[in-house]
């Protein structure tokens, strides 16, 4: 549903932009009682039974999008409760923080086959002949399915001429790759905590909105109101993000306009990345190990940590692109604040690691960013541009889609090691990582860089992001082209990667 306007995202759109207004307001949370009523104007529900209930999500939001928990809806909570702890500049992220509200899931089917008004009631009877466990006879001229027979093997589905069975299973639970979704006692969908790796793939995919991720929006504002000098580190994905006038010169105006002291490209680190991770790659594969993982995907990353504890190993141990740049601000720029802006909800799971937390203050994706540049009403069409971004290699800004990561690095050894043979393999979509790591375990891929993007096209893909997977790729490619230097060698910090990564 990315990249589809919709009820779900207007919502979205909205819930952020009123809590940046409000941010910006300099009256604290002042208010905030007032934002679900604003959200969710008149009488008259937009979705659901009630405009009572469209409210009560509402708040919640506004409490996720403040970096709150969910109030629990068996005893009674004041919307602002814990706000003063929260509305500080010095707020991280507290897990969990993908959520879902659990009186606005549906509680979509789970994993099932039914027969749709399709069937024909055919003489052939295939679905019936089929089916193992003689869970399918007809009634009412028509096929049924015993669902307490059932074992949910599709063979029904497949032998049918009229494709009149269909497999109906829950679209958050179809896209999480880790098999994180679960259900209540109400047969409401929840989140194993344990398994999951925040990728943000169920927030994207769930057609009533009901999971939210937490966002650092007021916080970020607030520090911003302190006068600290805010720096923004921009993940390569952002270009075309913001509409087809957001240049790289109008958007670091509107950033400007927002109140960050610096706008820099994550691409910047991704060069310093590209090189560590090749240097990393020669010296370890294959003398100290059969094969290597890439670094820059904090989901991919916690991932092979949970599922495949003895391969992780085999990660790189060289720091992802938003650390390296953010590390550069914070040598550069000792009292600075930097906020990484991106497409990624796992991100804010990498940045309240115990490592991170000092290099890394804030998180924010495209999308509430958006809110952002819709409350402070900027106008891309009309803004004046600034200066570009040139800092970054084409090879650095192409970490934003599946693939460019390790292309990158396969490219940085053969400039350095040109006799080398490197072999890689890559995956994208967190079920196709697991058969990734299954086989590299296996002995499948000695000698090989492997690459793990947990959004299926890349960083592109991400559950922040505004764009079409198909466009936004298309145009991280003539982003590429427009770079001024081709290859990581050009940056001007290639001899700070070291030092930065102590």
């Amino acid at each position: 549903m990315r990249g589809i306007p919709s009820l779900i995202t207007d919502i979205r759109k909205k819930v952020f932009t009123e809590v940046a207004r409000m941010a910006y307001s300099g009256k604290g949370y002042e208010g905030v009682d007032d934002l679900p009523y604003i959200i969710v104007p008149g009488d008259q529900p937009l979705h659901r039974e009630s405009v009572f209930l469209e409210r009560a999500i509402a708040s919640e939001r506004v409490r996720l999008a403040m970096g709150l928990n969910i109030n629990p809806i068996q005893t009674r909570h004041m919307m602002t409760e814990g706000m003063d702890e929260a509305a500080i500049a010095e707020q991280y992220y507290t897990p969990p923080l993908i959520n879902i509200i659990p009186y606005a899931c549906h509680g979509c089917p789970t994993n099932q086959y039914k027969v749709s008004n399709y069937c024909q009631n055919c003489l052939a009877a295939s679905c019936q002949k089929v089916c193992p466990k003689d869970a399918i006879t007809f009634k009412n001229n028509r096929s049924y399915i015993d669902l307490d027979k059932c074992i949910r093997c599709g063979k029904c589905a497949k032998a049918c001429p009229y494709n009149a069975i269909v497999h109906l299973e829950r679209p958050c639970a179809a896209a999480c790759g880790m098999d994180a979704i679960e259900s209540d006692a109400n047969g409401r969908a929840t989140i194993n905590q344990d398994k999951c790796v925040a990728c943000g793939q169920c927030l994207v995919s769930c057609p009533f909105g009901a999971i939210v991720d937490k966002g650092q929006i007021f916080q970020v504002i607030q520090s911003i109101l302190q006068g600290h000098k805010v720096i923004a580190i921009v993940a390569p994905a952002f270009i075309g993000q913001f509409g087809k006038h957001s240049t790289p010169g109008k958007f670091i105006a509107a950033m400007k306009q927002l109140g960050f002291a610096r706008i820099v490209e994550v691409a910047v680190g991704a060069d310093l990345c590209t090189m560590e991770e090749a240097k990393d790659f020669v010296e370890k594969v294959p003398s100290q190990q059969d094969y290597m993982l890439t670094s820059c995907c904090p989901a991919w990353h916690s991932m092979v940590h949970k599922l495949f504890p003895g391969e992780s190993d085999k990660i790189s141990m060289t720091l992802t692109p938003m650390v390296f740049t953010a590390r550069l601000m914070k040598q550069k720029y000792p009292d600075c604040k930097v906020v990484f802006v991106g497409p990624c909800a796992a991100k804010k799971l990498e940045a309240i690691r115990e490592d991170i937390r000092s290099d890394v203050d804030f998180v924010l994706t495209f999308e509430e960013l958006q809110g952002m540049f819709e409350a402070k009403e900027i106008d891309f069409e009309t803004i004046e541009p600034m200066y570009d971004l040139n800092e970054a290699s084409a090879k650095g800004r192409g970490f934003a889609v599946s693939g460019g990561v390790a292309k990158a690095v396969e490219n940085m050894i053969h400039e350095t090691n040109p006799d080398m043979e490197v072999k890689t393999a890559r995956a994208e979509g967190l079920r196709e990582c697991r058969k990734l790591m299954t086989l590299a375990k296996a002995g499948k891929y000695k000698g090989h860089l492997l690459e793990g993007m947990a959004c299926p096209g890349g960083c592109v893909a991400g559950a922040g992001t505004l764009l079409p997977v198909e466009l936004a790729s298309a145009v991280v490619g003539r982003y590429q082209n427009e770079a001024q230097k081709e290859s990581p060698l050009d940056s001007e910090y290639k001899d700070l990667a070291k030092m930065l990564e102590e």
